[in-house]
This record gives C-alpha cells, sequence and structure tokens, in this order.
C-alpha cells in the first residue's frame, strides 16, 4: 500500500499548489467555478459512503471554491458551508470511539489526522471568507444601501460553527499526533479565525454577544488543553495595541477565564507584558495607550484581587507620559480599594497597601494634566460613595478637593464639587455640619476630658517604679536567702514543690514576690535552678556564687526584664491591698478613652464642617460661570449643604436665584428642581409640619433680601403656582399668618403677604377672591404701627393689575374698580393719617400705595388730588400753629425760613407725595390712558369695517376684492397715523396741560425748587435727597421743564456734599435719558464723572444707570466707557462685579468691545490717568479675554503696534507691549508683527518692552505651529534681539558722548495715586456748562453765528444766609462757551 501524503497546514493557501519536500500533499487542480456544484455533489455523497475520510479525495474541489469564493453563487458557498459543519461534527463525534480503541493502525492514524487538518482547514478558511465578505458587504450597505449577499446565514451559523470548533477542542488528540503535543500550526489554525472574529469593530454590540461567548470558550478550551498561554498573550496584547473595541472584550474574556477555567497566571503574563512597554513609545501612540488603558480598567472592575497581585508590573506607568495609562492605574486602585482593601478588618499589610495606594491617588490630584486630575476626583468621589476611604484620610482629601475649585480646568472644578457631594452626602459625622453648632459642644466635650486627665493624674499620685521598689525592699530579700542555708522546717519542705513548666514555675516565684513572702519565693527559686538547668532565666545568669545568682533572677522577675513576666502586670507597690484597688482603677481609665474618642470624632466633624465653608464661598462663585455643567454643580452643591443645615448655605441659595432667567434651559431648569427639592418636598411625618417648614424656610430667604432677591422669587413661585405645586394647605396657612389666627412675628406676617403675592403672579384668584380680607387686615386702623405690612398689602392687590394685562385681549376693557371701592377710601385715609407722622417707612408705603391708586382706580388723579390737598392742608396748619408759638426756637429737626418753622419729616413727607404722584401721573398717561385709546379707536375701526363688509355684500359688486383691499391698505394707514395722533395727544398733555397754572402739582413745584436750590438752608440729608428725586420725577413730566432745569439737576449731582442726593439724581437723569434722550445727551459726561465718585453707594449706582443706558443703545459709547472700565480694580466687590456684568453683556453685542478697546486702552495708559501699571494689567487682562476671534487678534495687533508711533512715555510703551502678551497671537497675528516691526523696533531699548515681545514668541511656541511660522518666529526673533542691542548701544554712545538732558517727559516717573479725584475738584464751576439740543447746535454752527446769550436762572435763598454759603446759583460767567467733552473727545480722536 502506497504511503499516505502528509497535509501540512499552510501559511497561505498558495502554499498548497507547490510540493515543497517529497511526500507533502499538493491541490493537483483548481477547478473553474462553472465545475463546482458537481463537484461539491460528489463530496456530499463520498461523505454519506465513507464519513469524514471522503475529504481525502475531495479536498481539491473545496480548495477551489475557497479560490474562487468572490466568483460563487451564494447558494453554493452556504451548502458548502452546511457541508463542511456536517463533515467536521461527524468526525467530532466519532473520534472518541476512534482514539479510544486499541486496533488504531499508523496508516488509519495519518488517514484520520489528515482527514482532521483539512476538514478544519477548510472549515476555518469558509469562516474567515464568510467574515470578509460580511465586513465588505456591511460597508458598501452603509454607503450604498445595498443589501447584504450572504452575510445573513453567516450571521446566523457563525455561533454554531464556534461551538462546533469547541467541542472538537475538547477531546484528546494528541494520540492522532502519536502522544506527543499537538502541533502549534492546528491550534493557531483554530484559534487564528476566532481572534479574527474579534477584529470586527462591531463584535462589542449588545447583539453580538452570543458570538463573544462562544469565542471566549473556545479559546478557553485551546489554554485549558493545548498550552495556547503564551501565543494568547501575545496575540492579545497585539490586537490591544491595533483595536480598541477589543480591550472590553478580552477583559470580560480574561475575567472568564479566571473565574470559570482558573486560569489565574494568564493575568499576570498578559499584566506583565503591558507593564514591559516602554512609556515613552505608549506616549507617541494614543490607539495602542487607550487599548491598554481601557483593559487594565475594564479588567480591575472584573478581577480587582488579581489586578492587586500584579499592580507592581503596572506602576513605573505612573510616572509615563500618557496620561491615559495613568488613568487606568489610578482607577485600577480605586477599584481594589472599593473591592478588596475595603473595611476594618484588614491585616497589618493591607492596610499599609491600602494607604500607599491613597497616597498615590491623592499625589495625582495635582497631576500636570487636567484630565488626569479630574479623573482621580471622579475616582475618590466613587470611593467615597463606597464608604471606602478611612476617617483618617477624611480630611486630607477634602482638603485636595477644596484647593481643586481654583483649577483653569473646567472638568476639574465640575468633579471637584461632585467629590464635595459625595462627601457631604456620606460623612459619618453629623446630619447637621454648621462648625458654630458643632464648636460649643467640643469646647464642652475638651474641657470635660480635660478634668478627667487632672483628676486621674492627682488620683495616681507618685509613681514609683519597680526598679525602686526592688532597692528598697533588698535588704528583706538578701535576709531571706540567707535563711535558706539554714536548717528546713518539715512542713515548708512539703509544701514548695516546682512546677511542671518553667512558665508556671515564674508566675509562682513572682506570685509569692507580691504577696511579700521572699523566703518562699528564694527557696522555690533554688530549687527551679537545680531543675531547669539551662534554661531561661535560670541558666543565663552565672553568679560567683548560688547567693548571689537567686537574688539576680529574683531582681529579674520582679522589675519585669524576664520573659515569663510579660503575662502578668508589673508590681505596683507593696501594699496588700492593690490587688482589690486594680478593678475600680480600670473603670477611670476606660471613660477617659471613651472620652477621647468622643473629643476626636467632634474635632473631626468641626474640621469637615470648616472645610466645607471654606468650599461655600468659592463655589458661590462658580455659578456664574460660563458653563452649564459647573453651574449645575454648583446648585446641586448648595442642596445639599443646606440639607445639612450649613447656616452659610442660605447665601449661596439666595445667589443662584438670579439664574431663574438664565437663557439655558438647563440651569433654569436646576434652579427649579433646587427650590424643589428644599422646600417643596421636605422630609417631614406630618401634612401640617411639612407646611410650615416650606413657609418658614420662604420666610427666611426673604429677611434683608434685596428687590431683585424678591423679584426671583416671585418668577419661582409662580412657576410652582402654574404647575399646582404648592398645595392649597400652604396658601391657607400664609392666609391665616397674615389675619393672625396663627401666632407669628410682624416679620412673619410681611413674609407671608409677599408670599402670597407671589403665588399671585401665577394665579391672581389667590389675591382677587380675598381682596376684602387685605383691605380690611392690611389697611386697618393699626397700620400706623407697620407700614411696611402696608406697603407688601400694596405690592401683592398689584398683582391684579399686572396680571389683567396680561390675561385680557387687546379688546377686553381693562381692569379697574370704582372710585368708591373701600380700597381707594383705605389707601387716602391711611396716607393722609400718617403723613403727620414721623416714620421712616411712611414713603415707601406711600409711594407702593399711590402706585396701586394708578394702577387699578377709576379716576386716579382725582383720589391723589384728595390726597395731595389733604395733607398739604395738614402741613400748612401745622405751619400755622407752630408759627403762634413765638417763644419756640428752631431745631435740627425743623426747617424755617425766619417766620415760621416746619418739621422737616413733614416736608419730606410732602415732596415725596408730589414726586410719586407726578411719576404715576405720566406713567398712567403713557401706559393706561394710550392703551386705552388705542383699544377704543381698534374698536371702532372693526366695526367700521364690518359695517363697510355687510354693505359690500349686499350690493354684490364684482370688483368687491380690489375694494376691499384698498380699504385694508386706507386703514393701515389710519391706524399708523391714529398712533401718532394718540401719541401727540398724550404729549401735549403733559407739556401743556399738567404743570400749567391750572394743575394742582404745579402748585408744589416752587417748594420742590427752592429745596433743591438752597442746600444750605435745607440741610437735612433726608430731605434733600427727597427733594433732589421729586425733582427728576417732575422733570419727566415736561420737556420744557426738563429742558430748563437739567442745569440745576446736574449741578446738584456735581456739588451736593450728600450722597443720597447723588445717588437719586443719577438714578433720575438715567429715566430721563430715556425718556428724553435728546436732551440729557449733552450731559452724559457729567453721568460718567459719577463713576469717579469718592462714595461707594454713588458709584455703584452710576455704573448700573450707565450700564442699562449703554446697553439699551440710550447712550452712545465712546471713549468715556473706560470709566466704567476703570471699575474692574474698584475695591469695592460688588462695584467690581457690577463692571464685570456690564462688559460681559457688552460683549454679546457683536463687535462693541474689540471696537472700544483702542480708546480704552488709550484712556487707561495716559499719564492723567493715574492708573497704576498693575492696574492696568489687571484691566486689561479681563477685556482681552473678550477678544476670541481670529480676525479681530490680528487687527488689534496691527493696532498695538501702530499706536507705538504715537505713544510719548515709556509707561506707554510697556503698557501697549502688556496689551500684546494678553492676545492669542496665531501665525497672521505673527506676520502683523513682523509687517509693523519699524513701528516698535526703536521702543525696544527698553527692557520691559523686549521681554513682553520674548513672552509673546514664547507663547507662540508653546502652542505649536508648522515650519513655516517657526522660521517667521525665528526671524522676528533675530529682529528684536539686533533692534534690543542695536538700542543698548546707542543709549550708551549718548551717555559717553554728550550730556544732553533728557526729554522731561521721559524722565517724569508715574505716581501711582488714586484714580479717583475729590469731589469738589471733579468739575470746575466752568464745566457746568449747559448743552444745547443737537438739531439746535447743528444750525448754529451752520449759520457760524454766535450763541444767544442764556437766560440766568436764580433761585431764592434766605436773607439771613450768605449768598455763597447757601446758594447753588450758577453764575453768568459759568454759562456753556464751550462744547462738551464728548464733542472734544471725539474731535481729539479725528485728529
Amino acid at each position: 500500500m502506497a504511503a499516505v501524503p502528509e497535509f501540512r497546514l499552510p501559511l497561505v493557501p498558495s502554499d498548497l499548489l507547490r510540493e515543497s519536500s517529497p511526500g507533502q500533499y499538493t491541490v493537483q487542480e483548481v477547478l473553474p467555478v462553472r465545475d463546482l456544484p458537481p463537484a461539491l455533489t460528489a463530496f456530499r455523497t463520498a461523505f454519506r459512503a465513507r464519513g469524514a475520510l471522503a475529504v481525502l479525495q475531495h479536498f481539491d474541489p473545496m480548495y477551489s471554491l475557497l479560490h474562487h469564493f468572490q466568483a460563487v453563487g451564494t447558494a453554493v458557498k452556504e451548502d458548502a458551508l452546511e457541508l463542511m459543519m456536517r463533515v467536521v461534527s461527524h468526525h467530532s463525534n466519532e473520534l472518541p470511539a476512534i482514539l479510544g480503541g486499541s486496533g488504531l493502525s499508523h496508516e488509519d492514524r495519518v488517514a484520520h489526522l489528515n482527514a482532521l487538518k483539512m476538514n478544519c482547514y477548510l472549515l476555518t478558511g469558509l469562516m474567515d471568507a464568510f467574515g470578509t465578505e460580511t465586513c465588505k458587504s456591511g460597508l458598501l450597505e452603509n454607503k450604498k444601501n445595498r443589501h447584504k449577499t450572504s452575510g445573513s446565514l453567516w450571521e446566523e451559523e457563525r455561533e454554531p460553527v464556534l461551538r462546533l470548533l469547541t467541542q472538537l477542542l475538547q477531546l484528546d488528540l494528541r494520540q492522532l499526533w502519536g502522544g506527543f503535543v499537538v502541533e502549534e500550526e492546528f491550534v493557531s489554525l483554530i484559534t487564528g479565525s476566532s481572534y479574527r472574529i474579534l477584529e470586527n469593530p462591531a463584535i462589542g454590540l449588545q447583539k453580538y454577544r452570543a458570538t463573544r461567548e462562544a469565542v471566549t470558550h473556545l479559546l478557553a478550551a485551546a489554554l485549558v488543553h493545548y498550552d495556547h498561554m503564551f501565543n494568547a498573550t501575545l496575540k492579545i496584547t497585539q490586537m490591544l495595541q491595533h483595536f480598541e473595541h477589543v480591550a472590553p472584550v478580552f477583559a470580560q474574556a480574561v475575567s472568564l477565564w479566571v473565574k470559570e477555567y482558573g486560569l489565574k497566571s494568564l493575568v499576570g503574563e498578559l499584566l506583565r507584558e503591558v507593564g514591559q512597554k516602554c512609556p515613552q513609545d505608549l506616549a507617541h501612540d494614543a490607539s495602542v495607550m487607550k487599548g491598554y488603558a481601557v483593559f487594565i480598567t475594564e479588567l480591575a472592575e472584573q478581577i480587582p484581587a488579581l489586578v492587586l497581585s500584579n499592580m507592581s508590573v503596572l506602576l513605573r506607568h505612573l510616572d509615563g507620559e500618557s496620561y491615559m495609562m495613568r488613568n487606568a492605574i489610578l482607577a485600577a486602585m480605586a477599584e481594589v480599594l472599593v473591592q478588596v482593601l475595603n473595611g476594618d478588618q484588614l491585616e497589618e499589610a493591607a492596610r499599609g497597601t491600602r494607604d500607599q495606594f491613597l497616597t498615590m491617588l491623592q499625589a495625582h490630584v495635582c497631576d500636570i494634566n487636567s484630565f488626569v486630575r479630574s479623573r482621580v476626583l471622579q475616582l475618590f468621589t466613587r470611593i467615597v460613595q463606597c464608604k471606602a476611604l478611612p476617617l483618617t484620610q477624611f480630611q486630607s482629601v477634602v482638603s485636595l478637593a477644596v484647593e481643586r475649585l481654583q483649577d483653569k480646568a473646567v472638568v476639574v472644578v465640575k468633579n471637584a464639587i461632585q467629590l464635595l457631594i459625595a462627601f457631604l452626602s456620606n460623612n459619618p459625622f453629623s446630619c447637621k455640619l454648621s462648625y458654630t453648632d458643632l464648636s460649643e459642644p467640643l469646647k464642652k466635650e475638651m474641657q470635660k476630658l480635660q478634668e478627667m486627665r487632672d483628676r486621674n493624674r492627682s488620683a495616681a499620685g507618685p509613681v514609683i517604679t519597680p526598679e525602686e521598689e526592688w532597692e528598697a525592699m533588698l535588704p528583706e530579700v538578701r535576709g531571706a536567702i540567707e535563711e535558706l542555708f539554714q536548717p528546713l522546717q518539715e512542713e515548708e519542705e512539703e509544701v514548695l514543690e516546682v512546677e511542671e513548666t518553667v512558665e508556671s514555675t515564674l508566675k509562682q516565684i513572682t506570685r509569692l514576690l507580691r504577696k511579700l513572702n521572699y523566703k518562699r519565693a528564694a527557696r522555690l527559686t533554688q530549687k527551679a535552678l537545680g531543675r531547669f538547668q539551662g534554661k531561661e532565666p535560670f541558666s543565663s545568669l552565672m553568679e560567683e556564687n548560688e547567693e548571689a545568682t537567686i537574688l539576680g533572677v529574683l531582681k529579674r522577675l520582679y522589675t519585669g526584664s524576664c520573659p515569663g513576666e510579660k503575662s502578668e502586670d508589673p508590681p505596683r507597690g507593696n501594699s496588700g491591698l492593690e490587688n482589690e484597688g486594680a478593678v475600680p482603677e480600670e473603670q477611670p481609665q476606660t471613660e477617659l478613652i471613651k472620652q477621647e474618642m468622643l473629643v476626636q470624632y467632634l474635632q473631626d466633624a468641626y474640621n469637615f464642617s470648616v472645610k466645607i465653608t471654606e468650599a461655600l464661598s468659592q463655589i458661590s462663585k462658580l455659578m456664574y460661570e460660563n458653563c452649564v455643567s459647573v453651574v449645575q454643580e454648583a446648585i446641586e452643591f448648595f442642596v445639599t449643604v443646606s440639607q445639612f443645615s450649613v447656616s452659610e448655605a442660605l447665601s449661596g441659595v439666595r445667589r443662584m436665584l438670579p439664574l431663574i432667567w438664565s437663557k439655558e434651559p438647563g440651569i433654569k431648569e436646576a434652579v427649579l428642581n433646587a427650590y424643589r427639592r428644599l422646600y417643596l418636598s421636605p422630609s417631614m411625618d406630618s401634612e401640617r409640619a411639612r407646611v410650615q417648614h416650606l413657609v418658614r424656610s420662604l420666610s427666611l430667604i426673604m429677611v434683608d433680601a434685596s428687590l431683585g432677591t424678591i423679584q426671583c422669587l416671585e418668577e419661582i413661585i409662580s412657576e410652582f403656582v402654574q404647575k399646582d405645586e404648592i398645595e392649597p394647605a400652604v396658601i391657607q396657612l400664609l392666609w391665616e399668618q397674615f389675619t393672625g389666627k396663627a401666632q407669628c412675628s410682624p416679620l412673619e406676617r410681611r413674609a407671608a403677604v409677599m408670599l402670597l403675592g407671589m403665588m399671585a403672579q401665577g394665579n391672581p384668584e389667590i389675591i382677587g377672591s380675598n381682596l376684602d380680607v387685605l383691605v380690611t387686615v392690611g389697611l386697618s386702623e393699626k397700620v400706623c404701627e407697620d407700614y411696611r405690612l402696608a406697603k407688601e398689602v400694596c405690592n401683592a392687590i398689584s398683582k391684579l393689575a399686572r396680571n389683567s394685562k396680561q390675561t385680557l385681549g387687546k379688546n377686553s376693557t381693562p381692569f379697574r374698580l370704582p372710585q368708591n371701592h373701600m380700597l381707594f377710601g383705605s389707601l387716602s385715609e391711611t396716607v393722609i393719617k400718617g403723613f403727620a407722622q414721623p416714620s421712616c417707612h411712611w414713603i415707601p408705603f406711600m409711594e407702593a400705595a399711590v402706585t396701586l391708586i394708578y394702577q387699578l382706580a377709576e379716576g386716579a388723579e382725582e383720589i391723589c388730588a384728595h390726597i395731595l390737598q389733604a395733607c398739604s392742608q395738614q402741613a400748612l396748619e401745622k405751619l400755622e400753629d407752630d408759627g403762634q408759638k413765638a417763644d419756640s426756637g428752631d431745631s435740627p429737626s425743623r426747617v424755617s425760613d425766619g417766620a415760621s418753622s416746619l418739621p422737616t419729616f413733614l416736608l419730606m413727607h410732602l415732596v415725596s407725595l408730589v414726586g410719586q404722584v407726578a411719576l404715576q401721573q405720566v406713567a398712567y398717561l403713557e401706559g393706561s390712558v394710550s392703551a386705552e385709546l388705542r383699544r377704543r379707536r381698534m374698536l371702532r375701526d372693526e366695526e367700521k369695517a364690518k359695517n363697510h363688509s355687510d354693505r359690500s355684500t349686499k350690493k354684490q359688486r364684482p370688483q368687491s376684492t380690489g375694494n376691499e383691499t384698498t380699504m385694508e391698505e386706507e386703514l393701515g394707514l389710519v391706524g399708523a397715523t391714529a398712533d401718532d395722533t394718540e401719541a401727540e395727544l398724550i404729549r401735549s398733555i403733559c407739556e401743556t396741560e399738567i404743570l400749567d397754572g391750572k394743575h394742582l402739582l404745579f402748585a408744589f413745584v416752587p417748594l420742590v425748587l427752592k429745596i433743591c436750590n438752597n442746600p444750605g438752608l435745607y440741610s437735612d440729608a433726608g430731605l434733600s435727597a427727597a427733594a433732589a428725586l421729586a425733582l427728576g420725577k417732575v422733570c419727566m413730566i415736561s420737556s420744557e421743564f426738563c429742558d430748563s432745569h437739567l442745569r440745576l439737576l446736574f449741578t446738584m449731582m456735581e456739588k451736593s456734599s450728600l450722597p443720597g442726593v447723588r445717588s437719586n439724581l443719577l438714578i433720575a437723569a438715567g429715566d430721563l435719558a430715556i425718556r428724553f434722550p435728546n436732551l440729557v445727551e449733552p450731559w452724559t459726561s457729567h453721568l460718567y464723572a459719577r463713576l469717579r465718585d469718592p462714595c461707594p453707594r454713588v458709584r455703584k449706582m452710576a455704573a448700573l444707570v450707565m450700564t442699562h443706558l449703554i446697553l439699551k443703545d440710550m447712550v452712545k459709547v465712546k471713549g468715556q466707557v473706560s470709566e466704567l472700565a476703570a471699575l474692574l480694580i474698584d475695591p469695592e466687590e460688588a462695584i467690581v462685579g457690577v463692571a464685570q456684568n456690564f462688559f460681559t453683556e457688552l460683549s454679546n453685542k457683536g463687535n462693541a468691545i474689540y471696537n472700544l478697546l483702542p480708546d480704552i486702552i488709550s484712556h487707561l495708559s495716559d499719564p492723567n490717568c493715574s492708573i497704576k501699571e498693575e492696574s492696568f494689567h489687571t484691566i486689561m487682562r479681563h477685556l482681552l479675554s473678550y477678544i476670541t476671534k481670529d480676525k479681530q487678534t490680528e487687527s488689534l495687533v496691527e493696532k498695538l503696534c501702530q499706536r507705538f508711533r504715537i505713544a510719548k512715555t515709556e509707561r506707554q510703551y510697556r503698557d501697549l507691549s502688556c496689551c500684546l502678551t494678553l492676545l492669542p497671537i496665531s501665525e497672521r497675528g505673527l506676520q502683523k508683527l513682523q509687517d509693523n516691526f519699524d513701528c516698535f523696533a526703536d521702543k525696544l531699548q527698553e527692557p520691559t518692552v523686549y521681554s513682553c515681545f520674548q513672552t509673546v514668541l514664547a507663547r507662540f511656541r508653546r502652542a505649536g505651529s508648522k515650519p513655516e511660522a517657526k522660521a517667521l518666529a525665528e526671524e522676528l526673533e533675530q529682529k528684536l534681539f539686533a533692534a534690543h542691542n542695536r538700542g543698548l548701544d546707542s543709549a550708551e554712545t549718548c551717555q559717553k558722548g554728550s550730556a544732553t538732558p533728557m526729554p522731561e517727559s521721559a524722565k517724569r516717573r508715574q505716581t501711582g495715586g488714586s484714580r479717583r479725584q475729590p469731589l469738589s475738584t471733579a468739575n470746575r464751576d466752568e464745566d457746568f456748562v449747559t448743552p444745547q439740543p443737537r438739531s439746535l447746535r447743528n444750525q448754529q454752527r451752520a449759520k457760524k453765528r454766535p450763541p444767544p446769550k442764556k437766560v440766568t436762572i436764580t433761585f431764592s435763598s434766605d436773607e439771613n444766609s450768605s449768598e455763597d454759603e447757601l446758594s447753588a446759583e450758577l453764575r453768568e460767567e459759568e454759562t456753556p462757551t464751550k462744547t462738551t467733552p464728548i464733542t472734544r473727545s471725539s474731535a481729539r480722536r479725528l485728529r
């Protein structure tokens, strides 16, 4: 019989086509595609006859099918796959019986071996071919929407094929190889197909879970039965390098191999292979390190104990450049800490490892890479949430988290806040973490501990050492030892017996010494020396005689230096009562230890609370960051802190209120959820307790709250009401508090009314249905006791008017109450009654009452006229009564004009009432009356249109469509004209009627003017402020009156020594700038001047007013905006916040800041501006942070370079160069520096300027750039160096050659003084120009004629007062003779 050729597994399929050695199987012929179906049928027939050995004669056709796989039809491929699965399955089932028999010949063994190799080669070849085709068809399907060919069958059959191969590998196939090891090529053939399946990027999807499990079990069989460990390690590490998606797949597979197959050594091999990779090489290949990092992380999550045992091989990567590897190893440490090294029962070695890992994690909180810092904070968050952080590490980790709140990376800050939230939620200390509440118990317990220590110290008395006691008893012991050599008594000889062991004998001797029985102890020692020769302690002491030896043993036993004595307490004295007192002494010692533990617990809680409180202020500032996620985390933090009763958290809860107006839906929803959790979902047992907690908490927010805070809270509560989240019981309790049915303080009553008003914003019925209760209770006879409550009642009722505007349609009648309604009667009576009473709260109540009257009353002007008459009548009667008292002298609380005097508060009340009525009259005309006129006109127009349409329908004209169109157009024109007519009507009423001699307000205007004109006579601060505000309100009525008194208004604003007056006039000027912009525009420079006011309150008000005017485009933004920029370095934090908010809002208006920057830089760097150089840098650092567009940066670089030409001082050189360092210079920006090098070349001799340009180049290089850009940077650097050295050489030459003095401007040093000038010199008298309207100035400029002489405005003053002291009159020489500062600055820029 001929020898059977050996089938060798080829490296590539083409190897089977050529015979490399004799006796090797080769493919004789590759069949064409058309011959494959008959050949496949023949193979199937032979298989039925011969079984799996049929492949020996039919291998070539199947090889041909693999060779032409792309060209073969789908049906033939599927038949081939099905046939090969049957062949391999049949062979796998019959091999156990064949291999188990004893009559297997060599030829049969070779035949079955060849058949096995051939069948497995063909089946794995089909697997690879189908897999390749499936991937290609999948790509085509994604790109061209084509259908897959044979991929559907392969998706179904892939898992059975893998199970079939797994079943085959589980057989003992070594007998086919003669009992030796299975050849490695065969194992690689099977496992290679499995690895190639895992290379598919979609293998990680859930739908391929069964396939992944099948591959895992197949590889497990190879690892267990065929020593595949080494090859698997190499293959897995290679695939981790090249395929990112396999990392979680292999991590899951390794975990399964460890848990189900016990392959623990594989974990060590894999981690050792990863650990041996060079960290520098990993840093250059992101895909490689990502695969390794994910694998380590996933593996640590599933089998952390094995990762812990191999952690040492990975630690070298903690110092590598790859941040991903650092993250992975740190994550593995965290998983080990959570799952393995967790708990109090750890051994000493495990505790040391735990502490070492925690130390490494804490060290990387300050890692150079922000992603590592962020990841470590996340890991600590998980550790804290799993309660795996030891209490001893709490304080250090909390401190690190608080430090990271100032990190530059947003993601780090976010995770630091999350860690602090986790600390709060899982803290082991207390449910209340207010450090003020913890400090008192801590002090108390520390004092108690100190007392206990003092008591124990005094009870213990002087401590005597055992050595001292031995010296005292030594004479007696020696005497007892000397008696040993005398004849012994019989009874003594019988009693003393040596114990069996050394330890028991030592205890017996020690017990005799404590009982002071020295004789027996010495005798027993003598016997022990004879019995236990050579044993400690009887062998170590070899003295010159036996007596000395016994004495030495007794001394060692008594002083405790003997090993056998360690089990016994050392003797404390020679008192026989010691043992009886030992037990009572243990109890105080135990109490002391408990007290020390309590103090340590309180100390830790206090320290933790202090750190959380420290974090509050920092996180509070983060609530207005640009990053939405940081803001949301900050809000979550304050919600959590509030739940732990930290009192300082209330400020943060208030601070988040304005975020309700955020344009980001996520932030607004976060605020709503925060207040919903804090106030609507308290953990109380009863409903009544929950309601009381809600009302009490909301009332607490409103204590000392600003108007803005109350408005924000109103928006939140109205949202809750509209969503029916406020329970009716809450509203009921608020009404009970307001009416007095529920016991509460006056503050709680006011808060109840305010909350009811806020709820009415969402549901006006809450107020409308109980209006009579509000009036009878809130405006009762006792209202004089609490005007603040009455004011809040008015504000609550006013919600009816505001909501009626929103709910009513354009044609609905506005909501108004009749003039004789009880509300207005009560309001009038209360205002009139309180007019003559000195109360600081009457004016705010009066303003709210007058506003409410104009909002809701029919005939509001009549009601207010009555109030004015009644109040003025009281003032006159008071004046007459006081005038009759001739002997009464003036007092500081009264004002006098010589013949009579009047209490100051009455005059202040009167002018405040006049001003409020004037303002509300204007608002009533412009708002309500104008809207009502418009509504009535629209109703008339609709009625006319309807009648016209009816007539047109009746006539049925064919051209009706055209007529209707014409009619609508005419109506549109008529409507626009009507709007102008109505507006003109309202304007004429304001201009001609309200302030004419017939109107009641006209009678009070001279009084207001007299008070304003005579600050010396009317020197009371409150009266002056009220009169100034009243003047501003009256000016709102008429443009003519405003124009004639603007000079007085701005004179007071500049020259008044009272901050209240200046502040009030700023508010008035802001309102006037909106109502009469053309009149106020020439005075804009005086508004800007108040930004330098010495009073912080006035500066803040000026900043707010200018912010509103500029952002509403009511004031042109010019170079004077540098005054606002200077507020960025104001000492007052609130003013800095206003300035920052202004520029943030301005940056949203296109290129506004970019356009203003050149002028701002020019003004602030001017020597006369008195801005310090460091302050200038701070301002520009903030402003230049808004320049983010490349084109703006490039243009700004060019402009700054060109400004070097006109700069005159070294300070200006330094300022301009500093601005360049603050800009993100791009390649084009660098080109601009190169192009404009001549502009600043001569300034480079200044060391600071040269250093700034060096900084620009260094930052450009760090950012990374192209080779061309680097060459440009090097060229520019050489030019800078040359210019700098040339400047130094020329300077030295000048110093040597001549002694020409330097210019005065160059010698002058900049002195850093205050940037605000004293109030008296802020503007000179000649600066108080009455500018003319812009249109009039243009006409006069065109005609070139001199301006007409200004009319001198004179003011009355007291005859007894000197003119200089009391008069605020502007003299004739103060009449404007030059243009406004705005015009001057514009002209200067044009030149």
